[in-house]
């Protein structure tokens, strides 16, 4: 049989049912063999064959399906097209396969010259940084050594595997017996859980009297589940990162929000008065922590669980008690410990939060249009609990949708911020309606960010998806308009329609598609005729009016220094100012002293 044959039944005893792709001529073996054993979706583009396939991956996680998928592309093009989501998947750590062709062996320029074969190019060269792993086959290697290549990527830590593979060695005939050996089981990367680890953590929990759980897209949603009546039982405020969102339900009792530079306003306003911020499964990365990282959690001790002893050796935060391991057995392990109670704490939690609405009064918004704030809040109550949500991946779409959007327990929320790329959130919610398996899947995107992805509104289309796209009209790019407002005294240039920038006629777009469309009223969800279309199997979209001139509070500022320089605001001075009488309510544990230190 031919080679590429052989390598895709092996993919799919590993697992692997979906193909996502673009077909080309350097990749033809490997097409024809996928079609024999897995589900091809085609794809306009590569990059959207990428992303639908992290989002697949992790729909599929959060469902507990065996399923996979990967991406195939071809050589050239079909590999630079598709860089922008492995960098994506390798930041947010998530699996990302991908399979890519490549030019003859014989026609592999080398380094000698730039180019040999046609649309050769290097593209173990450019995806290495950006994957676990990383290889081109220049003859048919055997079974171990393939199937370790792919289970690098969901191995410890994950990321993305590049297995780019010559045209000749995919056609070659081979021997599947003589490319039988024995498969060794990787080496788990993180160590088994010490008794001593256990303990100090177990230990600073018995001193704290407001201690926070936080828990990041490391943690399982299985281990949260089997540990929720313990943490029930236990009265502990569990906060969750946006890659941890679907963790819990919003209104679960022991829920204390989503800290984060652009996150709740309550969320960051306890994690920073908490005596001890256990963090599980999260890199407690800048944007957790905020710019001003050495004022994260100013009086708590910080213990970090993480599977990358490199994030806990980083330097930012400061982390008091490093730990090592898997997240879901570190956190196993001191659940099961004798703890406390803390019920006046998540008491107290209950409180702030009842103080400090997400959706604040200090936003401006122009009669005619809809608040995007309250709008989330909105569509979140009007969603169903099996419901699948993805925020785009930047923007103020994203922004406003993490720190608005109130999860209920049994929905998959998944986004992709590190690489903030613009574009994400269609091709995002193409994977994981796919491995829904026909459940409603809710996006919600930015004009903006949208176009640069439209092209698979086709792909929507063709399968009929259950997709119901919330375009924020906003006529551009509005974080960018904000930095050009706060930073060049309103010196606008291709932010929005009024200095260059073009957008469609949405109705005429999405009608192109045979995709229906209504064009909400500042009502939002209360718009007449949303209820049967929200309800109507197959796409739907929605477009959403919000201000250009819309404000975007609370958020993290910077400020100038008695220096002069210029500091960010740590995670609890969020702008606008609380009111004194407020402040003095809600940031009780902070003395005076810090106060001041802070401001």
């Amino acid at each position: 049989m031919k080679y590429s044959d052989l390598t895709m039944t092996w993919l799919r005893e590993l697992g692997y049912t979906h193909c996502f792709f673009v077909a080309g001529g350097n990749s033809m073996h490997l097409l024809d063999g996928a079609r024999q054993v897995m589900t091809c979706v085609p794809v306009v583009h590569e990059v959207a064959a990428g992303i639908a396939v992290e989002y697949f991956n992790e729909q599929a996680r959060a469902d507990g399906s065996p399923d996979r998928a990967f991406a195939l592309v071809t050589a050239g093009p079909g590999l630079t097209n598709l860089l922008t989501a492995v960098a994506g998947a390798y930041l947010e750590s998530r699996e990302l396969l991908v399979i890519g062709g490549q030019v003859k062996s014989t026609d592999i320029a080398g380094g000698a010259v730039r180019q040999r074969g046609i649309q050769e190019i290097d593209g173990v060269s450019m995806a290495a940084p950006v994957c676990v792993a990383a290889e081109r086959l220049d003859v048919p290697v055997a079974r171990s050594h393939f199937t370790d290549l792919v289970l690098r990527g969901s191995t410890g830590r994950p990321g993305p595997v590049l297995i780019e593979m010559c045209l000749d060695v995919q056609g070659a005939p081979v021997e599947p017996a003589d490319l039988e050996d024995a498969v060794v089981e990787p080496t788990p990367a993180a160590p088994a859980v010490q008794e001593g680890d256990v303990a100090a953590v177990v230990d600073a929990l018995r001193a704290s009297r407001r201690p926070v759980l936080l828990l990041g897209g490391g943690v399982s949603r299985e281990a949260v589940r089997r540990a929720l009546p313990r943490l029930h039982e236990l009265d502990l405020p569990v906060m969750t990162t946006w890659n941890g969102a679907d963790r819990l339900g919003a209104d679960d009792r022991v829920y204390a929000g989503r800290p984060n530079t652009w996150g709740q306003r309550s969320a960051n306003v306890l994690l920073q008065q908490a005596d001890l911020v256990l963090a599980v499964g999260t890199r407690l990365g800048l944007q957790q922590t905020g710019f001003n990282w050495q004022q994260f959690a100013p009086l708590a001790v910080v213990a970090q669980v993480d599977i990358d002893v490199a994030e806990l050796k980083k330097g930012h935060p400061r982390v008091d008690i490093p730990w090592h391991a898997d997240a879901d057995e570190a956190l196993e392990h001191v659940l099961a410990a004798d703890l406390p109670a803390w019920t006046p704490w998540l008491e107290e939690c209950r409180e702030v939060r009842a103080l400090l609405p997400i959706a604040e009064e200090s936003n401006v918004t122009a009669p005619g249009y809809a608040d995007p704030y309250r709008f989330v809040q909105g569509l979140a109550a009007r969603c169903a609990s099996d419901d699948v949500v993805i925020p785009c991946s930047s923007g103020g779409a994203f922004t406003v949708t993490l720190q608005a959007f109130e999860q209920k327990s049994g929905q998959t929320m998944i986004s992709d911020h590190g690489l903030a790329s613009m574009g994400y959130g269609l091709s995002g919610a193409i994977g994981a309606a796919i491995a829904a398996g026909g459940r409603r899947t809710v996006l919600l995107e930015g004009d903006g960010g949208f176009m640069q992805n439209s092209q698979e509104l086709a792909t929507v289309a063709v399968r009929d998806l259950p997709v119901k796209i919330f375009l924020f009209s906003n006529e551009g790019y509005a974080s960018i308009r904000m930095t050009q407002k706060g930073y060049f005294g309103g010196a606008y240039l291709g932010c929005d329609t009024r200095t260059g920038l073009g957008f469609p006629d949405w109705d005429l777009l999405f009608r192109s598609y045979g995709i229906p469309l209504l064009e909400l009223d500042a009502s939002g969800v209360g718009t007449p005729g949303f209820d049967e279309l929200f309800d109507a199997p197959g796409p739907a979209a929605f477009v959403v009016p919000i201000d250009p001139e819309q404000t975007y509070f609370p958020k993290i500022t910077s400020r100038v220094t008695a220096s002069g320089s210029m500091e960010s605001n740590p995670l609890h001075l969020m702008s606008p100012e609380l009111p004194a009488e407020m402040a003095s309510r809600v940031l009780r544990h902070l003395s005076t002293n810090e106060k001041e230190l802070s401001r």
